[in-house]
């Protein structure tokens, strides 16, 4: 990760921090082989001040998987996975990653190939992933013959499927919460108990 990015930074700072990384998940969204010149262009921004900021190329993909994985975490944070009922924190959870996936497509395949940082942060994905999934299991919407962590993982590749259908393009205008109702039901139908409750 870039020094700027491991520091507090300026709220103008930033903001330019946080432009380039949206011109660069799109640049590289369209062409992973993208050049920093490119980036900068699509930012709006000189090649000097996209330097500034990340030294190179790997270093900005490196702190844009971190990035995205933060927001990813955060996400799943957002929908309570403790404290609310767990059918609803599951629906709310995958809206909210759905939203995240879809818009930073580009870095968060890049971060499941990071070490450091993304990997630490992912790994705590993970693991509140399965605490909801145990909980679900708990109160009767998994079924009980299903191993939570294999629920979770068909899970996953389902929200990978879903998120091939939608371009980084028309990312503003996905109905990830129509996405989610989809995921949620096509999972339950095979995994789930006939009449979970929202407990």
């Amino acid at each position: 990760m870039s020094e700027v990015t491991a520091r507090p930074l300026r709220a103008d700072a930033e903001r330019t921090v946080r432009t380039i990384m949206e011109a660069a998940e799109r640049t590289l969204g369209r062409n992973p082989a993208a050049t920093m010149e490119e980036i900068a262009a699509a930012a709006g921004v000189a090649r000097t001040t996209v330097h500034r900021r990340f030294a190179t190329r790997d270093v900005l993909i490196t702190a844009m998987a971190t990035w995205a994985t933060q927001q990813l975490a955060d996400a799943v944070e957002a929908a309570r996975p403790e404290s609310s009922p767990p059918l609803v924190a599951l629906y709310q959870a995958t809206a909210n990653v759905l939203r995240v996936k879809i818009s930073w497509g580009f870095s968060m395949n890049t971060a499941f190939a990071q070490d450091g940082e993304s990997a630490r942060i992912y790994a705590g994905v993970v693991e509140r992933c399965d605490q909801l999934f145990r909980r679900t299991q708990e109160v009767g919407i998994l079924r009980a013959d299903v191993d939570p962590v294999w629920a979770r993982r068909v899970y996953y590749a389902l929200m990978h499927e879903a998120c091939q259908n939608v371009s980084t393009a028309d990312a503003d205008e996905a109905d990830t919460d129509a996405l989610a109702t989809q995921l949620i039901d096509t999972l339950l139908r095979g995994l789930g108990t006939p009449n979970p409750q929202l407990t």
